[in-house]
């Protein structure tokens, strides 16, 4: 009777063991490369020079904040290198909206403005429409938000 109670606690503790493997490897499965890429792989750049939301070449990258920042162009990389602040969204891409209700949420970059010489990406149109409202409130919001719940990263 006592060894039928190891081998079950035996086999319990492996078949415990491979659900958190198993969990271990789908997680990281689902952060792989493509999570790294900043702002689904536009140029920060093109949004200031080009005036419209471009695609970057893998051609063009820089490592920063984590991520892998794409651009069009050898000089727009150069641009970031030098003064990535300048060109970065803002709240690391995360949408601008969400940020004033202390969330994060991933941008669609074709939805975005320049305030003030600063890039902002939204989620989405509604979400743009609703931030959109009080600009300069909402970033005065997501702003503190940014720098008291997420410590600027």
């Amino acid at each position: 009777m006592t060894t039928l109670k190891s081998i079950n606690r035996l086999l319990m503790s492996l078949s415990l063991a491979l659900l958190l493997f198993t969990g271990v490897l789908v997680m990281t499965a689902g952060t792989s490369l493509a999570g790294d890429i900043a702002i689904q792989g536009y140029d920060a750049v093109a949004y200031f020079k080009a005036g419209k939301a471009l695609k970057g070449n893998e051609s063009f990258t820089f490592p920063w904040h984590t991520m892998t920042w794409y651009f069009l162009s050898k000089e727009n990389r150069e641009l970031f290198a030098t003064s990535p602040e300048k060109y970065a969204p803002q709240y690391d891409g995360y949408c601008a909206w969400a940020m004033t209700e202390e969330r994060k949420a991933i941008t669609d970059p074709e939805v975005w403005t320049i305030v003030n010489g600063k890039l902002y990406l939204n989620c989405s149109r509604a979400a743009y429409e609703k931030w959109s409202r009080d600009i300069p409130g909402n970033i005065k919001k997501a702003d503190a938000i940014w720098l008291n719940v997420y410590g600027g990263h």
